[in-house]
């Protein structure tokens, strides 16, 4: 290592870090003082020096960083402590056994994408509204720099608060599930809304906006409310599971009930099927998923349809009945199936959807 920090073999970053010092000087100073308050430590490390003091070799930092969602920065000097840091906690848990390189990687990856997605909603939706300037001629970034020292520390033991209750729920699904968890028997179900492409050309942004905002936000209740877990939202569709079939159906015609109740809201559609399903870094796949997609497609406007694999379990249940011909006391069920045609659906062969319906009587 040459005395500017350089490994030794490696290229020469001088230019490249001076380069870097030069924009930085370029930047709005406050900009800056915003970012180190957030990061907690200055600019400091290029990345072949911040992955020297990590003691991990630059091919496995670079691979860290681009998981976490960052974008490549040459040799600029924009690293902190914080980064030399977190790159020596995921290198020593590898060394440690406890993870192995790939899962450490999937780590970084999962947790760069969550909270990017979080950073960029408290960004746009959260303290957007906050830092709107109270005074003329003052900028967002002033406003946003005592507001931000306030938020930042509520928000973080906030955050740590909310993960580990995550955490501790997930870990009790595993603990309560004695087959293996990464392939298991679940319900699937996509909500989605009726004509959004018409109305993305028919509504203004900020309404549009709205609209998603208040699908997404209702949806999301529900879900929690009765024992689902939500899966992710894509604007105008949500994917939710469950552990048992009537707890997806309860939460599908809830759906349905509680949108048709607001006169501002499109017709909803529901699908929702049942089986085995592939569970990686929290997302859902597999031909249960894919048919839980079909399903919603074909679906009538504000109705629920379900595959045959969902209708059997609600009848071994008891909240539905064999037949509705056979059924002697109709109060005793919760739900009311009626087959309807059997159809071929692209990629999984013919299936035969059921119409899912709250028993009234």
């Amino acid at each position: 290592m040459d005395d500017s920090g350089t490994p030794a073999g490696e290229p020469t970053t001088d230019g490249a870090a001076e380069a870097g010092d030069a924009d930085r000087t370029e930047e709005d100073p406050l900009a800056l003082r915003i970012e180190q308050l957030i990061l907690g430590a200055p600019r400091q490390y290029t990345p072949f020096q911040a992955a020297r003091a990590a003691d991990v070799p630059m091919e496995m930092a670079a691979r860290f960083w681009r998981a976490m969602g960052f974008a490549d920065i040459g040799q600029a000097r924009a690293l902190t402590e914080a980064d030399v840091l977190a790159l020596r906690r995921l290198a020593g848990l590898v060394e440690a056994g406890l993870l192995s390189k790939a899962m450490a990687v999937q780590v970084a990856r999962s947790t760069g994408q969550t909270t990017a997605r979080l950073a960029e909603w408290q960004i746009d939706s959260f303290l957007e509204g906050l830092t709107e300037p109270p005074e003329p001629g003052m900028t967002r970034t002033e406003v946003a720099y005592p507001l931000m020292e306030l938020l930042l520390p509520e928000l973080q033991e906030f955050l740590v608060y909310v993960w580990r209750r995550q955490l501790a729920a997930a870990t009790g699904r595993v603990a309560q599930d004695d087959e293996e968890m990464v392939d298991r028997r679940q319900a699937v179900a996509f909500a989605d809304l009726v004509g959004f492409t018409r109305l993305t050309r028919r509504l203004e942004e900020e309404e549009l906006g709205e609209l998603v905002e208040a699908f997404e936000t209702t949806a999301a209740d529900l879900i929690a409310a009765h024992g689902g877990r939500l899966i992710k939202t894509l604007g105008d569709e949500v994917l939710y599971v469950a552990d048992d079939a009537g707890t997806a159906a309860e939460i599908g015609l809830r759906m349905i009930e509680t949108m048709a109740n607001d006169a501002t809201m499109p017709e909803l559609r529901v699908g929702m099927a049942f089986g085995t399903v592939t569970t990686r870094m929290g997302d859902v796949f597999g031909n249960t998923v894919n048919l839980a997609s079909r399903l919603t497609s074909i679906a009538p406007k504000d109705a629920v349809l379900v595959d045959g694999e969902l209708r059997a379990e609600l009848v071994s249940s008891g909240q539905a009945p064999e037949s509705e011909k056979e059924t002697d006391d109709a109060s005793v069920y919760r739900f009311a199936l009626q087959p309807l045609y059997q159809r071929p659906v692209r990629g999984l062969g013919v299936v035969e959807p059921w119409l899912l319906s709250r028993r009234t009587s």
